[in-house]
C-alpha cells in the first residue's frame, strides 16, 4: 500500500511555478481538505476580504471559490458554526452557484463580497471588512 501511494505521489502534475510550489509545501495549515483534485487550506485565521486575497496570493494560492455541491458542502461542514469566509472576485463566469433566496443582492454595488453562510448558501454583502475565516485553494491534477 505504501508503495502504491509513493507511485501515485510521483505522478502528480502541479500547474504552478516552482516558487509557488515551494511556498505551498513549506507552510503547515491547520486545515487541508481535498475534493476532486482541488485542495482547500486554512490556518483558521480571520481577516477581511482584502486580507484574505493578500494572504492567498502571497502563497501562490487563490481565495476559495466552491465550484460544485461537493466543494460547497465540504467547506460548510468544516466551518459549520464558525463563521463565513469571502469568495473570490475574479471576472471569470461562475460555473456553479448556491445563492440564498433573493441573492445575489443587486442593490449592493462595488465593493461587494460574497460569503458562504453556515446554511450552505451564498450571500452578497457590503461588509468586506468583516473578519471571516480565510480559506484558499490550489488545484492538483493526477496524470
Amino acid at each position: 500500500m505504501i508503495r502504491d501511494l509513493k507511485l501515485k505521489r510521483e505522478k502528480l502534475f502541479i500547474p504552478i511555478s516552482l516558487s509557488m510550489l515551494l511556498s505551498f509545501s513549506v507552510i503547515n495549515y491547520d486545515f487541508a481538505r481535498g475534493v476532486d483534485g482541488k485542495y482547500f487550506v486554512s490556518n483558521k485565521e480571520r481577516g477581511s476580504f482584502f486580507q484574505a486575497v493578500e494572504f492567498c496570493s502571497q502563497r501562490g494560492l487563490e481565495l476559495a471559490l466552491p465550484q460544485s455541491d461537493k466543494e460547497n458542502s465540504l467547506l460548510t461542514e468544516v466551518f459549520e458554526n464558525k463563521g463565513n469566509f469571502g469568495a473570490d472576485m475574479k471576472n471569470r463566469p461562475l460555473t456553479f452557484t448556491s445563492w440564498a433566496e433573493g441573492q445575489p443582492d443587486k442593490s449592493i454595488q462595488d465593493p461587494g463580497c460574497t460569503t458562504l453562510s453556515e446554511d450552505c448558501v451564498w450571500r452578497v454583502t457590503s461588509e468586506c471588512s468583516m473578519n471571516a475565516y480565510i480559506v484558499c485553494h490550489i488545484t492538483l491534477w493526477i496524470l
